[in-house]
């Protein structure tokens, strides 16, 4: 136990000024009587408050205790609503006015055929070839020109022109270069005009459709009529000789359309 000096030193230190032990303490002064005496209820307005004076000599000196001043509690500014923009909804796109795209003309192929020039006396023959080869002395088409050439009074030997290689198109299976059917016509008419040119005829024998398409740009409603072409001269245009091997029947009408045009080369007739 400490002594009663030691206490007071201690509670002064803690800033005590009125304290109230549970028990008796040993060495303690007595305690006084009114501190015993039961608190009553009393209202605050029937409270007096003490004055200043002594309330000051009462309690026992103090050392100062300094204040510290509480954080200034900065208020809370109100946040600004920032107004969110409302989705723009998309304007409504004006159909665009239906065009009809352009129809792209169809690119046609290159024409495919193969043709024999040959001479006869003062006929000129443009020929058909029907397996696309040259004539074969044994061929059934060759030999059905051979007929057709005595019947008209001929040579029924053909003699071959230039180099005697067939005139085939198209010319190149590969390249830039333009091989539809005008083309193939320009070439077709000049090769046979430059033999035109350098050893004239009588007349011309169109024997085939693509003879007659390309030399003289008629179709197959023209066979068996004489045919006056600009810068060729006359030719007769005769159906192919497959079509003739085909159709015996075709034979009687192209013999009356050889029967018509032989005075062409043959004047004494």
């Amino acid at each position: 136990m400490i002594s009663e000096a030691a206490r007071r030193a201690y509670l002064d230190a803690m800033q005590v000024a009125s304290w109230l032990p549970r028990t008796e303490l040993p060495f303690a002064a007595p305690s006084r009587p009114e501190l015993l005496l039961p608190l009553t209820a009393e209202s605050e307005d029937d409270v007096a408050p003490a004055p200043p004076a002594a309330a000051e000599l009462a309690a026992p000196a103090a050392e100062p205790v300094a204040v510290v001043p509480a954080p200034a509690v900065r208020p809370e500014l109100p946040r600004p609503r920032v107004a969110m923009p409302e989705p723009r909804k998309p304007e409504p796109v004006a159909a665009a006015p239906d065009v009809q795209p352009e129809q792209a003309r169809p690119v046609e192929p290159p024409p495919r055929f193969s043709l024999q020039l040959l001479r006869a006396g003062n006929v000129l023959l443009l020929v058909e070839l029907p397996t696309g080869e040259a004539f074969q002395s044994r061929d059934p088409a060759y030999i059905l020109l051979k007929d057709l050439l005595r019947a008209a009074r001929l040579p029924d030997k053909p003699q071959q022109v230039g180099d005697g290689e067939p005139i085939r198109w198209p010319l190149l299976h590969k390249g830039s270069l333009d091989q539809g059917a005008e083309a193939a016509r320009d070439y077709v008419q000049g090769v046979v005009a430059a033999e035109l040119e350098g050893m004239g005829c009588d007349c011309i024998w169109l024997v085939g459709l693509p003879a007659l398409r390309f030399a003289a740009e008629v179709d197959e409603a023209a066979c068996y009529r004489e045919l006056a072409i600009e810068g060729l001269g006359h030719a007769l245009a005769m159906p192919g000789l497959e079509r003739l091997m085909e159709q015996p029947a075709s034979k009687a009408e192209l013999w009356k359309a050889v029967r018509r045009t032989m005075p062409r080369w043959n004047i004494g007739s």
